[in-house]
């Protein structure tokens, strides 16, 4: 039974995946036919991340009130609702208005199922789950190219995403008597023993004006409240920092490679793809290098190897050493969001873990939506060559607030021992 649920997650996992990569491979094909221009992209893409942002807000109320299976099965059939709406709009107005169920449906899902591997699954398949996202990131513009190619245009690209989508609702309908959590399961594998009602997880509760973790899972609190635990915010600005560095490193790597280091367009368009095969493929290693490594050495292992990364796009030693630096920042990204998030639970506890983890991927999608834009004024108004010093600016401040996330979690840990 744990295995069939595990290996519907896997494939909830790619169906997020999915639809994130749509926008860009069929806009080429789509602006013309709506009658607007390349950059009106941005005004779809935004009213998505709102949708998304808003949704993971709301993730806990709705997982507390719902559970995560139905609030998955309610998520993702939202999601296959509305690229169904992509494939019949005509108008660029019409796909604004199927923009916001796209992306209300895709916040809740994405923060319920992370909370959900984190509370009762080893870090091993939260990595590996993550790649699925990437597998399904992958497919995505393959299938909307080859839609593109024929005769089915963008629009049969679409329905056939949306397809997928209404079969997997189904299939997480029916699997939802295996989403019962067993009383007191919290989390597998090395971190397991983690029990919610523990004195120190009471004394965080009561200090940040909540109730005791048991009473915490019957109830919904502010955000003020919840910012008032140690940690928070410095697991929010991990967040915010680690979406920043890796949305700005895909969006702008093959104009850099282009505009400041001269290579051809379509040879630049490749050298970006393995960002992401990066990220996919590093995720896949990183899942059997986590058996050995917790999560928080999986955290400062993937920012050396971005960091690496950053210097090898930066120094001018040839168009090799520029490849590797994109693949090493893909791969240096790999463990990041997955390590965070499957330590949530360890961090602050189950009682608190969903709403946090809604939190966190609500601060990691405004990064995405901020920070790349800011890239793209100084891009165009200053030098895009700045695009490695900008990319260590977020990894910088990441690095300081996850050491400090670290440091509250060890005198949290001194004060357990001490009771």
């Amino acid at each position: 039974m744990t295995s069939l649920l595990l290996l519907i997650i896997y494939v909830a996992f790619i169906s997020l995946g999915l639809p994130d990569s749509l926008l860009g491979a069929a806009w080429p094909s789509m602006y013309k036919e709506l009658g607007t221009s390349v950059s009106w992209a941005g005004a779809i893409t935004m009213i998505i991340a709102v949708g998304t942002i808003v949704s993971s807000l709301a993730s806990d109320y709705m997982t507390r009130k719902l559970g995560a299976g139905k609030v998955t099965v309610i998520s993702v059939g939202m999601t296959a609702v509305a690229l169904f709406g992509f494939s019949i709009s005509h108008s660029f107005l019409v796909l604004c208005l199927w923009a916001l169920p796209y992306g209300l449906g895709a916040g809740s899902v994405d923060a319920g199922l992370n909370n959900f591997v984190a509370l009762h699954y080893p870090a091993r398949h939260m990595s590996w789950l993550h790649c699925m996202w990437g597998v399904g990131a992958s497919i995505g513009p393959m299938i909307m190219g080859w839609a593109v190619s024929g005769s089915l245009k963008w629009n049969g690209g679409y329905r056939i995403i949306s397809v997928f989508q209404f079969i997997l609702t189904a299939i997480l309908i029916l699997s939802l008597p295996l989403w019962r959590k067993k009383r007191g399961d919290y989390v597998s594998g090395p971190k397991a023993q983690i029990n919610p009602e523990h004195e120190t997880a009471k004394a965080e509760a009561l200090e940040a004006g909540l109730e005791s973790p048991k009473e915490h899972t019957r109830h919904r609190y502010t955000f003020g409240q919840i910012l008032k635990v140690r940690g928070v915010k410095e697991a929010l600005t991990c967040f915010f920092c680690y979406c920043a560095l890796e949305s700005t490193a895909g969006l702008w790597a093959a104009s850099y490679c282009t505009l400041y280091r001269g290579v051809a367009p379509e040879r630049a368009a490749n050298w970006a793809s393995l960002f992401y095969l990066g990220i996919t493929a590093g995720r896949f290693v990183c899942g059997f290098i986590t058996m050995k490594v917790n999560d928080r050495n999986m955290v400062r292992l993937g920012q050396a190897v971005a960091g690496i990364g950053i210097l090898c796009v930066l120094l001018p030693f040839g168009n090799g050493i520029l490849v590797t630096g994109l693949i090493l920042i893909g791969c240096g990204c790999a463990p990041v969001f997955p390590s965070i998030i499957h330590e949530t639970p360890y961090n602050f506890g189950a009682g608190l873990s969903q709403s946090i983890i809604g939190m966190q991927m609500a601060a990691a999608y405004v990064g995405t939506c901020l920070v790349p834009p800011l890239f793209g004024v100084i891009a165009q108004y200053i030098n895009i060559g700045l695009y490695p010093l900008f990319m260590a600016v977020p990894l910088f401040f990441m690095i300081v607030m996850s050491e400090k996330l670290h440091i509250v979690v060890e005198k949290k840990e001194l004060c357990e021992e001490s009771i």
